[in-house]
């Protein structure tokens, strides 16, 4: 009987009951059991009849974040006159807002209800696969978000050709392919490519160290870098250029710079519990810290560029319109 608000989701203060999984050391598990391996949240408290108020909560904010970017996703396929690259690469961002949430809340409204906060370990490796994926192809689609508004702004006679549909699908195809590699590489070298699991390891972890220096820098330095060069080329063109060229700037780079800062802000954090003690800050604090990047952005995204991107929140307005003057009618 307690309410599930998972710490560092399915692998921070974690119990391993089991031996079974390879190179763990035996000395820091609570209890043998002689078939299965499966683990316990630590992050739970008693909280008797309210944790349905809690999986009503959560289950609507789920809701919510289905609902909106399904929306913005069937806007943009639907409507023809968004069939242009930035509201492609917007879609892929949605689409990976649907993924990484699914990666989570499903998993967390299951605990919420059940009275033994337990998970397998290959169904909490497979949600830390998913979280992993979906913060790499996160930052890899803001990063493509940005070198289009950077050919937008800079290069507007010859925006066309250079993003043309073929390019286009290329660099999507490209974003997600690499995120899924790179963490299917990581996932093959490392129990489950997680700092607090491979803290947990009796045997040598250098390779998995020299693995993740390797790896830090595609995942998460390359798209920052080529943000920061965009965003760097795209400031002196606004300064050097007309008052139109930085209304469209400002427009446009307004909400992904949103977008890339309360990203950033979550997995600021995320990075800061998983490799330095934070018990100093309040327990509630770190739970929602810790969950913010998986709950919050997958909500202002789509209620971000939904507001603030004309074209996109006219078309739902009409979309709106239509669908609940059909309801009248009816």
């Amino acid at each position: 009987m307690s309410v599930a608000l998972l710490e560092f989701h399915c692998f921070e203060n974690l119990w391993l009951y089991d031996v079974m999984i390879n190179n763990m050391d035996p000395r820091r598990m609570t209890v043998n059991s002689s078939q299965s391996s499966f683990l316990v949240f630590s992050a739970y408290f008693d909280s008797g009849h309210l944790k349905y108020l809690f999986f009503v909560i959560v289950m609507s904010l789920y809701f919510l974040i289905i609902t909106a970017n399904v929306l913005l996703i069937v806007v943009i396929c639907v409507n023809r006159s968004l069939h242009e690259p930035m509201y492609m690469f917007l879609c892929s961002l949605f689409v990976n807002e649907l993924y990484g949430s699914t990666g989570l809340f499903p998993s967390l409204l299951l605990q919420i209800l059940s009275d033994v906060h337990t998970v397998s370990a290959p169904l909490c490796f497979l949600q830390i696969f998913c979280v992993h994926t979906y913060g790499t192809a996160e930052l890899a689609n803001l990063a493509v978000m940005s070198y289009d508004r950077y050919l937008a702004i800079c290069f507007p006679l010859q925006y066309h050709t250079r993003m043309s549909p073929c390019k286009v699908s290329m660099l999507i195809v490209l974003t997600w392919f690499s995120s899924f590699l790179v963490i299917t590489v990581l996932i093959s070298l490392m129990y489950c490519d997680n700092y607090s699991i491979v803290k947990l390891a009796c045997s040598d972890t250098t390779v998995n160290n020299i693995y993740g220096l390797i790896s830090t820098p595609l995942v998460i330095l390359c798209p920052v870098s080529l943000i920061l060069y965009t965003y760097m080329r795209i400031l002196k063109i606004c300064f050097s250029g007309s008052k139109q060229t930085r209304q469209k700037a400002v427009s446009t780079c307004t909400p992904h710079l949103a977008s890339l800062l309360n990203f950033s802000f979550g997995c600021f954090f995320e990075i800061l519990q998983s490799r330095f003690n934070m018990n100093s800050v309040p327990s509630m604090l770190r739970i929602f810290l810790s969950l913010y990047f998986l709950t919050c952005q997958p909500v202002f995204n789509p209620l971000m560029y939904g507001l603030t991107l004309s074209k996109i929140s006219l078309t739902c307005k009409k979309l709106l319109c239509r669908g609940s003057s059909t309801f009248i009618i009816v």
